[in-house]
């Protein structure tokens, strides 16, 4: 998982996210405030000012002004203060801000001077404090989140360690909010997998030593009859068919039995693409005599596989009598590419039903007497799963198969 995916990070972004609507928020309201404010302290001031200085100047009385404000009537008004529109204004003479309330009376113009207002230091403060306000909210913010993030994601993330470890028993389940629901849904499902798998590993297991004794009795009962018939070529072809067929009968049963075992159950070892290949070729050289088609070995670099040996032997072995029973023409061909074993052939290609069982696909109704290949290659699928390895199958260019066993590079013992 990406961190950009962290569920922590998006919680600490919406923290962020809050704070930062929030200190917006209060940013207008602030900053209205300190207009308003500015327009009580400030403007009403000088407008106090002046309703009371108009008169006493109209009257010829002396007009004391508090300290800082001044008062200026016709010809007294400072020339850079004249013309001004009625009303209040910030000004900046000669780098010194002003509040000045412009206005008339009966006796003429004048303006009211705020010279020594204290407001604009007071709006820096208050601004100032602000802005450390808001670092500061942003900061607690930032920690509320990683604080909040890690008490709800450290669960979850605990919870998932032991689904992809694979633990028997799950975390959380004790708990009543959401998250003891979902440990306890994890852990249901999760023995139901495991009843579901042992149900079939015993199944197979159980299936496949209960045939063992019959098959054995079959292919030794054929062996006799071999023997006995050698003379007798009408007898003795299929007497060697039944010994062959319980043969192979009899491997697909040890190797369902390796399958129904556990993979640290199994002698792993490092064994030779190659060596396994060209052993295989030869022993279903068998299956094509007589015949009009030809069984080959073509090579390719050579390459270690850490595995089961007589699984590997069932996998390959596997795809080769496939492709040599259902090729009536032509050749089928077994060579190494890369880390992968290839076996093509020039056969008709796979049925509907053979490709369908690959997939995990419904069998299509028209197809279902079709599928005896796919039941080979589909235990060719188990013993890849088994392996670490990947079967792949694809259309021949020019009409037939080419199935690939792949191994990956890093393969190493489970």
């Amino acid at each position: 998982m990406k961190k950009t995916d962290s569920l922590r990070r998006h919680i600490v972004r919406a923290y962020l996210l809050f704070a930062v609507s929030a200190s917006l928020f209060f940013a207008i309201i602030a900053a209205l405030a300190v207009e308003g404010i500015e327009v009580h302290l400030v403007d009403e001031r000088l407008k106090e000012v002046a309703g009371w200085a108009g008169p006493r100047y109209a009257g010829r009385l002396p007009v004391e002004m508090p300290a800082g404000i001044s008062f200026h009537h016709g010809d007294g008004i400072p020339k850079s203060l004249r013309g001004l529109p009625h009303g209040v204004h910030e000004l900046s003479v000669d780098g010194v801000d002003l509040h000045v309330l412009a206005g008339s009376d009966a006796a003429g113009e004048f303006v009211v001077v705020d010279h020594d207002s204290e407001y604009e230091k007071i709006e820096i403060v208050v601004y100032s404090m602000f802005a450390v306000g808001f670092l500061g909210f942003m900061g607690c913010s930032l920690m509320l989140g990683r604080f909040v993030g890690n008490r709800l994601v450290e669960p979850i993330s605990e919870l998932a360690r032991a689904v992809e470890e694979r633990r028997g028993s799950l975390p959380s389940q004790e708990r009543r909010d959401e998250l003891g629901v979902l440990a306890r849904a994890f852990a249901g499902h999760t023995r139901e997998l495991q009843q579901f798998l042992d149900r079939e590993r015993f199944f197979t297991g159980d299936m496949s030593h209960e045939l063992r004794t019959p098959l054995t009795v079959i292919a030794g009962a054929a062996e006799v009859l071999m023997a006995q018939t050698g003379s007798d070529p009408l007898l003795h072809a299929p007497a060697e068919r039944i010994y062959r067929a319980a043969s192979e009968a009899g491997e697909v049963t040890a190797t369902l039995l390796r399958l129904a075992r556990s993979p640290d159950q199994l002698e792993w070892s490092e064994l030779s693409a190659s060596a396994i290949a060209q052993a295989e070729v030869q022993r279903y050289q068998v299956l094509v005599a007589n015949r009009p088609v030809t069984l080959r070995y073509a090579g390719g670099a050579d390459f270690t596989v850490h595995a089961v040996r007589e699984l590997l032997q069932a996998a390959v072995g596997n795809l080769v009598r496939n492709a040599c029973q259902y090729t009536e023409s032509g050749h089928v061909e077994v060579r190494l590419e890369g880390r992968s074993i290839v076996v093509e052939d020039t056969g008709p290609g796979l049925p509907p039903a053979a490709r369908a069982r690959l997939n995990n696909l419904p069998i299509p109704a028209d197809a279902a007497g079709s599928s005896g290949t796919g039941l080979g290659l589909g235990l060719v699928q188990r013993i890849g799963a088994h392996l670490g390895a990947l079967l792949a199958t694809q259309e021949r260019p020019g009409g037939g198969t080419r199935m690939s066993l792949t191994f990956p590079g890093d393969l190493t013992r489970p």
